[in-house]
């Protein structure tokens, strides 16, 4: 090929781009482009590339105008996808779903407001490939309340069809609540309630989550601060047995909301239903004093089932822990010291010369305080006079518990047939994955808090947002786990365990890992959230030849080893986004 100027009488000479072939013998020319609106300077570089010319490496050849941060996002929207949420969120793409997708991702690589998620998804303030890899542009704040307002309207059928994918009929279902703080008093669901978060002064909502037996997230339920834990629960069956349609259903919960009173309102007649929980300490204590339950039962095993008349029909399963006894142990001295470290200054309040503490009714506020703050009221007792105060301990109360330390009891109407005593321990135990479920979506990964929505139902569908972005991490994670500080050999970590009752152990794989800080391949280990650190520094660059008539062109980053291994383990390929 060639370029070739041919005059056209009074205009402007034709600059044609042309190639000359042979055909029958004869030499032949034919035209494939008109370049005669080019500029002079770039069809002399086309025709210096066309005779051969090397292109300039020098420094002023090429320009990076901008780059995006764009590895992590690739990883999110990518693994979102790979799980078929995009298509469970709307079977048909919209502008709706692909908003819904975008806060879904930037909850996952960049938790922060709606308004900070859509300046960051406005092309023209781009702080990553986001909007360029789902095509939005011109995004407002509005629209994201509109995209979280259509979502909110999907999550009964978004949920139903994750029921279906992951809970298996029989199967264990795992629930667990938890609460967080409100920004603000203008919500309906905003409530002065038992906080969680230490943020007793705030307002409240009360999150419920359920989860198969591997803490997958399946669906998730907003109530107002003030619920109590057990009311929560009616709710939940009523959706796994109706709106899930599950025939059968094993629902674990922990103490404080599977009580009595719940398995005998909502729970006992259900013929499809079984569950698991474990019994407060003072059900624990009335065994010991019925003689049901003895330290005597753990001197060859650390498991044993018992049964008691107060309980019909059920399976008691005792276990005891030694290392769990050390630590409760140890944490009621540091309790009992730190309350009469307090109430000792109450005693000199009440005996100081100056403006001395007195009236039976001030100093019991004061003592009622300490009391309160430590709980260790049951083992104190307390003589307020008008002009005195008088506390000893009680060595009967903190004999007897001391003797039940490190023991705790499931409770359960499971029959043996299905599972074995050591399985109903591990069955709740693994309400851990769930408490794990909340420490990502509370602190350093997805923040849920927080809360600055005013209405009822956008707080709704924030939280629904965030339990999908942890759908899409906890898959993540799992196929990551090489890469992470987590243990990615659980087969071997359950046989290394000689009992069930024993804490959680990491396998050799994962301590090796741990203390090395570096895998089997020699790649740095990371934390989820400074993985996905790392893969945003995988950058799209634009950039512009030093000849500014020709155009800009992308680029990507070349990847080090540690991100071609972690998109080779997501199963994603690392391209340019398609325009």
């Amino acid at each position: 090929m060639y370029v070739a100027v041919v005059p056209n009488r009074n205009s402007p000479p034709a600059i044609l781009l042309r190639e000359s072939f042979r055909q029958d013998g004869k030499v032949h020319n034919r035209t494939i482009a008109n370049l005669s609106d080019w500029p002079s300077s770039k069809v002399e570089a086309l025709r210096q590339v066309l005779k051969g010319a090397a292109a300039s490496a020098s420094a002023e050849a090429f320009q990076i105008l901008r780059s995006h941060p764009h590895g992590h996002v690739a990883a999110a929207v990518g693994s979102l996808r790979k799980t078929g949420l995009e298509r469970l969120i709307s079977a048909e793409p919209c502008r709706q779903r692909d908003l819904v997708v975008a806060m879904i991702a930037a909850r996952i690589v960049e938790p922060s407001s709606k308004l900070a998620t859509a300046r960051a998804l406005d092309t023209d303030t781009l702080s990553n490939s986001l909007g360029e890899l789902l095509g939005l542009q011109k995004v407002q704040d509005d629209d994201l309340y509109r995209a979280m307002d259509w979502l909110l309207e999907r999550q009964t059928d978004i949920e139903n069809a994750l029921a279906k994918r992951h809970f298996a009929e029989g199967g264990l279902v795992l629930y667990d609540l938890t609460s967080t703080y409100f920004e603000g008093r203008h919500c309906k669901l905003a409530h002065l309630g038992h906080s969680r978060d230490d943020k007793g002064g705030k307002p409240q909502i009360v999150f419920g989550l359920l989860t198969n037996a591997e803490g997958c997230p399946v669906a998730v339920e907003v109530f107002e601060g003030n619920t109590a834990d057990p009311k929560t629960v009616p709710a939940q069956l009523k959706k796994l047995r109706e709106r899930f349609g599950l025939k059968q259903v094993v629902f674990v919960g922990d103490r404080g909301m599977i009580t009595s009173a719940r398995i005998r309102e909502d729970m006992a007649d259900d013929k499809g239903l079984s569950w698991i929980t474990a019994l407060r300490a003072t059900s624990i204590q009335k065994l010991a004093a019925d003689g049901a339950l003895q330290p005597s039962l753990f001197d060859a095993t650390d498991l044993a089932e018992i049964t008691h008349p107060d309980y019909p029909g059920e399976r008691l399963v005792a276990c005891f822990n030694p290392v769990l006894c050390e630590q409760r142990a140890r944490k009621r001295d540091d309790l009992l010291q730190a309350t009469e470290k307090e109430l000792e200054k109450i005693v000199a309040a009440t005996s100081r010369t100056r403006r001395p503490l007195r009236g039976k009714h001030v100093i019991g506020l004061r003592v009622g305080r300490v009391l309160g703050r430590f709980k260790m009221g049951k083992h104190y007792k307390i003589q307020i006079e008008e002009d005195g105060f008088h506390y000893e301990r009680k060595p009967d109360s903190i004999e007897r518990e001391k003797k039940l330390d490190g023991i705790y009891v499931i409770r359960t109407n499971v029959k043996t047939t299905t599972l074995s005593s050591p399985e109903v321990v591990r069955s709740y135990k693994q309400l851990s994955v769930v408490e794990r479920a909340f420490r990502s979506l509370k602190t350093v990964d997805l923040k849920v808090r927080p809360i600055h929505h005013r209405l009822e139902d956008r707080v709704r569908a924030h939280v629904f947002l965030c339990m999908l972005a942890y759908y899409v991490e906890w898959h993540m994670r799992r196929q990551l786990a090489p890469l992470l500080f987590e243990d990615h050999d659980k087969e071997a970590a359950i046989l290394r365990r000689e009992s069930v009752v024993q804490p959680a152990m990491r396998s050799e794989a994962a301590e090796c890992k741990a203390g090395t800080k570096h895998n089997d391949d020699g790649l740095p280990v990371h934390s989820f959230r400074s993985l996905l650190s790392d893969l945003a520094t995988l950058t799209i660059n634009q950039i512009q030849p030093g000849n500014a008539s020709l155009p800009t062109f992308n680029k990507l980053t070349n990847p080090t080893p540690l991100q071609k291994k972690a998109f080779s383990l997501l199963g994603l390929r690392l391209e340019l986004p398609k325009a």
